[in-house]
């Protein structure tokens, strides 16, 4: 079974590391804010200028004013910061983010990430995803495995713009887990009850993998 939004973002929260700071990109990587283990301390950055981002309110504990840069109200932890998105991008481009999650349309096996437009639609810009994959080491890629339509969006070349070139090294879709290595998509892990072949199947890049892929634990 496919794994739904909010079981990916627990499984890219697994990532997570004591003392990390965490950049949150827009759509399901928003979520993982909800399932940071316990134990661990990490801060959440957001490009708008908010360092220090909490879970999303309870209907009681909104704030208007507090936003992430998605636009959802969010919370703030305690010691937060907040500063120009200036200073902010001053954090990214300094490379002081130790792990961004991001999603995408397209994804291949060269680590090209194409997030931003899809020619003819109307768009404002690529935003800061641009200087988070030039800023980021560590970077993980959640999105569904296959579009609307069912086409892979694990792809052996990207087909719209890029937002970036050879960035990308880690993906989680709906369906499993990968690293890019040598050229191809190699399955770490996949869906409880989700088969090599089909994920094969729905995977349009290269794809390698073992016999004994382990299901995710979700």
């Amino acid at each position: 079974m496919a794994l739904s939004r909010e079981q990916m973002a627990a499984r890219v929260a697994k990532e997570l590391k004591d003392g990390y700071y965490v950049n949150l990109g827009i759509g399901i990587p928003t979520l993982v804010a909800n399932y940071i283990p316990d134990g661990i301390d990490v801060m959440l950055q957001s490009e708008n200028g908010l360092l220090g981002m909490g879970a999303f309110p309870t209907e009681d504990k909104v704030d208007p004013d507090l936003i992430n840069a998605g636009k959802q109200t969010v919370t703030a932890t305690k010691g937060a910061s907040f500063f120009s998105s200036a200073e902010s991008f001053a954090m990214i481009r300094g490379g002081h983010v130790d792990l961004t999650v991001l999603g995408a349309f397209e994804v291949d096996i060269h680590g090209n990430i194409a997030s931003w437009m899809i020619p003819g639609k109307l768009v404002k810009g690529m935003g800061g995803a641009m200087d988070l994959v030039a800023g980021a080491d560590n970077i993980i890629v959640t999105m569904m495995h296959a579009d609307k339509h069912g086409n892979s969006k694990l792809l052996p070349q990207c087909e719209l713009p890029l937002t970036g070139a050879g960035c990308i090294k880690k993906v989680l879709t709906d369906l499993g887990y990968f690293e890019i290595e040598n050229s191809a998509f190699v399955l770490k892990e996949r869906a409880p009850g989700v088969s090599v072949q089909e994920i094969r199947d729905k995977t349009a890049g290269e794809l390698i993998a073992a016999d004994d892929v382990p299901e995710m634990e979700v």
